[in-house]
Parts: structure tokens; C-alpha cells; sequence
């Protein structure tokens, strides 16, 4: 009985220590036109490893982006104040948004909490 209490135990400090190494590495993204350095080609942001290529992304107002899922799973692009909202977006799909007036404009994947991301528009 001891002894399951102490592997019941080991197993709690072993997986309370695990989440926040999965919520660091799941939340990993870069930036292109930013102090990150990652790198986009164009104004296209992939969706890979759960999170977005690019946390922050600053382009001209008029600029339209394009997302691209090339994860194995579905994501959304969602805005926080629900400017904008691409509905599922498939692994291989795309979803595009024009950015028309100047603003930070912050968004999200509705079914992955750590995907966050904004786009600054000028």
C-alpha cells in the first residue's frame, strides 16, 4: 500500500513538472519583422509543432496575410475581438485575412490555448 502511494506520488511531481516544459515548448514561435528573428516568406505564417511561425507579425495596412496549416492537426486563426475568425482550417488548408485599417490586432487558435499571435498593421 506504501508503496503504491509512492509511485502514485512520483508520477504527480513527474507529470506537475512535465506541463510546464510542454507549455514552453509548445508556445515557441518567432517573429520575422520583429526583435525574434524568425522568418516568414512573404506575409505567410505557418501553423506547425502547435503555435504559430510568427508571434508577431508588422505589415502595411492594406496587407493581406496568409496562414498556412502544415500541422497534423486542425487550427484556427481567430481574432481576440472576433474581427476575424477562419473557421477549422485543415492540415495542407489556408486561411487569408486583409488587413484594411491600421491597429495591433491579436489572435489565437481557438482549440490551442498556447497558440497566440497579433499582427501590427501600419
Amino acid at each position: 500500500m506504501k508503496q503504491n502511494r509512492l509511485l502514485r506520488s512520483l508520477w504527480i511531481v513527474l507529470f506537475a513538472l512535465a506541463i510546464p516544459v510542454m507549455v514552453i515548448r509548445c508556445s515557441k514561435s518567432s517573429s520575422s519583422n520583429n526583435t525574434t528573428g524568425g522568418t516568414t516568406q512573404g506575409n505567410t505564417i505557418s501553423m506547425a509543432n502547435m503555435s504559430f511561425s510568427v508571434t508577431t507579425l508588422t505589415v502595411a495596412s492594406g496587407t493581406t496575410v496568409t496562414w498556412t496549416n502544415t500541422d497534423n492537426t486542425t487550427h484556427t486563426v481567430t481574432a481576440d475581438d472576433a474581427g476575424f475568425d477562419s473557421g477549422d482550417i485543415a492540415p495542407g488548408a489556408t486561411f487569408s485575412h486583409k488587413f484594411t485599417a491600421a491597429g495591433t490586432f491579436p489572435y489565437h487558435c481557438k482549440y490551442h490555448s498556447m497558440m497566440v499571435a497579433k499582427v501590427i498593421a501600419n
